[in-house]
């Protein structure tokens, strides 16, 4: 593929689209006063409330990170008060990710602020190609994981 305008390479449209999201959600958390809350955190955050107190491997596998992000990230929202990670108490050397009372508090707000964000981003004719739109990216993530080798 060749690509000689912007507006047609899709690398360029997502990061585009990926960019003014999550500008768009941090507005939303600030103005929904979940200010712990980062767009970043909310493949983790879902995942968590979900299924709570999984091990980091899991817990990165189902949010889609790579365990070098998973690290950085976890730090993160340590610091934010959203998650504590303990020693598994069946394999020491494992340890699980928990959501804190804040992290289980901001569900709701921040559940609310995506939804908005969602609604407005894919409104009018582009509501109608959801759902090709999400099976196109799913394909797309699936093509670069089997590049990966994952």
């Amino acid at each position: 593929m060749q690509f000689t305008e912007l507006a047609d390479c899709p690398y360029y449209l997502i990061s585009r689209v990926a960019l003014q999201v999550t500008s768009a959600l941090k507005k939303g958390f600030i103005a929904a006063d979940v200010q712990a809350v980062r767009p970043a955190y909310l493949g983790v955050l879902m995942s968590l409330w979900r299924t709570d107190g999984l091990k980091v491997v899991a817990l990165g596998c189902m949010a889609g990170l790579e365990p070098s992000t998973m690290t950085g990230l976890l730090d993160r929202m340590e610091r934010d008060g959203l998650v504590v990670r303990r020693v598994d108490p069946h394999d020491r050397r494992a340890q699980l990710v928990e959501l804190t009372g804040l992290g289980a508090e901001v569900k709701e707000p921040v559940r609310t602020v995506v939804e908005k964000v969602m609604d407005q981003v894919f409104t009018g004719n582009v509501a109608a190609d959801l759902e090709k739109t999400k099976k196109v990216l799913r394909q797309v993530l699936g093509n670069l994981q089997e590049v990966a080798g994952k």
